[in-house]
């Protein structure tokens, strides 16, 4: 029996959400990813490949290191079971898409959906606890977007490239006039680079649809959280990552 290709996605995203646990807390910082071994970030013991299964590793070990006993973080398991809810409606909405139109789902598609709902997590996650965007993060997104859309819909590849300049001017501009008028800074250069990012993925016309929706999913997170209070700085990257995935999502495939 031939496996399911579009329950792939489905299978590596608990090992993606490794990933991604790895990413939101090293990357910040900027610590080694990919050539840097697995270890505790407190006692630095080297963790043994049992110790590395997602999601029952941590449950495992009660969210603690087994050497030193310092709690491991409840983000780690937060990101792990967040990446494969993400592949979960990616394979869901590509499966109703493609009944509506009497065919078969798009494997590109579907992977592009869950890279851009994995990255909005990590960039989403990143931006909330320590309020920056790296460039080593957004600017791939940026290209994965173009990529997507050049392997999907190739006639539209030059509107969203413009869509990408346009994003990121239109923020630039904006975050200009208010450090002019305000003597501070409202937005950063990673939020004109998510816009950016964004215009990659959607095209010109959704962007303003993009930074609506995704001011009102900040303005939900910050007061749900408590963030508003005592004049604190929210980050927009976690609500422009948000609405950048939710849109792609409704835009479905292309005809």
């Amino acid at each position: 029996m031939v496996p399911d290709l579009r329950l792939a996605p489905l299978l590596v995203s608990p090992l993606v959400g490794s990933l991604l646990g790895v990413l939101a807390m090293r990357v910040p910082e900027g610590r080694p990813v990919v050539l840097a071994r697995s270890e505790c970030d407190h006692c630095h013991a080297r963790l043994r490949p049992w110790e590395l299964v997602p999601i029952l590793s941590y449950l495992a070990c009660r969210g603690r290191c087994r050497r030193c006993g310092t709690p491991i973080g409840l983000a780690y398991l937060l990101v792990e079971l967040a990446a494969p809810a993400i592949a979960l409606v990616a394979t869901l909405v590509a499966a109703h898409v493609a009944t509506l139109a009497y065919r078969d789902p798009d494997p590109t598609w579907l992977w592009s959906a869950c890279l851009l709902g994995w990255c909005a997590l990590v960039l989403g996650w990143i931006d909330w606890t320590h309020q920056r965007l790296p460039d080593s993060l957004t600017l791939p997104l940026l290209l994965a977007g173009l990529l997507s859309t050049w392997l999907r819909d190739p006639a539209a590849l030059g509107r969203h490239a413009l869509a990408c300049v346009a994003g990121y001017l239109a923020f630039r501009l904006i975050a200009l006039a208010y450090h002019r008028l305000r003597g501070k800074d409202g937005l950063g250069a990673g939020d004109a680079k998510l816009l950016a990012a964004g215009g990659a993925w959607l095209g010109l016309a959704p962007l303003p649809w993009m930074v609506l929706a995704g001011s009102i999913a900040t303005l939900a997170l910050a007061l749900a959280t408590g963030r508003v209070r005592g004049g604190d700085a929210v980050p927009f990257g976690p609500g422009l990552a948000v609405a950048l995935w939710v849109l792609f999502l409704c835009a479905g495939e292309p005809a």
